[in-house]
């Protein structure tokens, strides 16, 4: 496929890898002692000249904790000086009315807060932090009231599973833009929680549950993450019921009707400049230190390599829905040791056999 046919339209950027928190799921394994970033002010400028010197994409600046960033704010006014659309995503502890109003001041489209339970005991216990949830809920109200749009990101394992419809409801409740559900790729301390990861069968039944959720959904913008297989899930779902179903998404998300999108139109960024192909996905395709940004995400291997879809393993590769649904790469890769292998946390049999001979392990 032409190189012109991936653009990037979500880029997430670890501006620190410093945080407040422990999280028991974190890809990053982040604390207060971690590397907090090898970019300047000036540097980080630098590579924002460079990232709109060929596409507009959304810039989550992320962490870590990134409001610990003492310029996080001039990074951010420099961004949407050049165009960019400019979001934060926090963990929701150093919110307040000053930053809220900085936020307004550079720009800033969208921030995402994290909440991982309906109730202090299963959020706080998934963050490490008594107070956490309590953090979460001031955050929430802060930002309502200073007119700053935000939405809900939730993570979730065996843990706390049963709050799922819970945090939707809350979520809804706190006022957020959109809810999104997140599927945790065992990355960082994830690795530590490998056999809380949700079963294959509960995966299933959950992706089945937010589809008939979304579907009577009028107000919240919702969207599984790190969950390919829902694309596929809605496909089924809606030709067993005989109707097309068309899922709302925000006016700036990363587009597509497709599962996995790394390095299709996104990519991260880590602290030291190393480029990924999504925050999940540890595998190094180049660095921003020492290359431009735009010829990493046109011409890494490793980028050119997950756009080559017939070079996929297993059941993705001989699956009906490869082209909509693609499996998680990163999980692959945390699971199976081969980011080409087949999603290890699908059920579906595919109907066809293997079209692509070549994409045989």
């Amino acid at each position: 496929m032409a190189k012109e046919a991936f653009i990037p339209k979500w880029l997430a950027w670890e501006v620190t890898g410093r945080c407040n928190l422990k999280c028991v799921h974190c890809r990053a394994s982040s604390s207060l002692e971690s590397h907090d970033s090898d970019f300047s002010t000036a540097e980080a400028k630098k590579l924002i000249d460079d990232i709109a010197s060929f596409s507009s994409p959304v810039l989550v600046l992320s962490g870590g904790e990134p409001l610990l960033r003492k310029d996080l704010f001039d990074v951010a006014q420099h961004g949407t000086d050049k165009g960019l659309r400019m979001c934060i995503a926090t963990n929701g502890t150093l919110v307040t009315d000053e930053v809220c109003r900085r936020m307004r001041e550079t720009g800033i489209k969208m921030v995402s807060l994290s909440l991982d339970g309906a109730s202090a005991a299963v959020h706080d216990d998934f963050r490490k932090q008594p107070g956490a949830f309590e953090a979460t809920l001031r955050a929430a109200e802060t930002l309502s009231r200073n007119g700053q749009k935000f939405i809900v990101n939730s993570s979730f394992s065996k843990r706390n599973q049963r709050d799922i419809p819970g945090c939707h409801a809350l979520a809804k409740k706190l006022g957020a833009h959109a809810w999104y559900m997140f599927m945790i790729v065992p990355t960082g301390r994830g690795k530590d929680i490998m056999d809380e990861l949700i079963s294959k069968e509960d995966y299933e039944e959950i992706l089945d549950w937010h589809y008939q959720m979304e579907k009577s959904e009028p107000d919240l913008l919702v969207r599984p993450t790190c969950a390919p297989h829902y694309y596929r899930v809605v496909l089924q779902k809606a030709k067993a019921e005989g109707q097309k179903f068309k899922r709302r998404t925000l006016t700036f998300s990363t587009g597509g009707g497709k599962g996995c999108i790394c390095a299709q139109t996104i990519a991260f960024i880590d602290s030291r400049g190393n480029v990924q192909p999504c925050s999940y996905f540890p595998v190094v395709a180049g660095n921003v230190k020492q290359q431009h940004f735009k010829d990493i995400w046109n011409d890494a291997p490793l980028f050119q390599s997950l756009r080559a879809f017939e070079t996929y393993k297993g059941r993705c590769g001989d699956c009906e829905y490869l082209n909509v649904c693609g499996g998680c790469r990163a999980r692959a890769d945390a699971v199976l040791g081969d980011y080409l292998a087949e999603e290890p946390f699908c059920d579906h049999v595919p109907k066809t056999r293997r079209r692509h001979p070549t994409s045989e392990a």
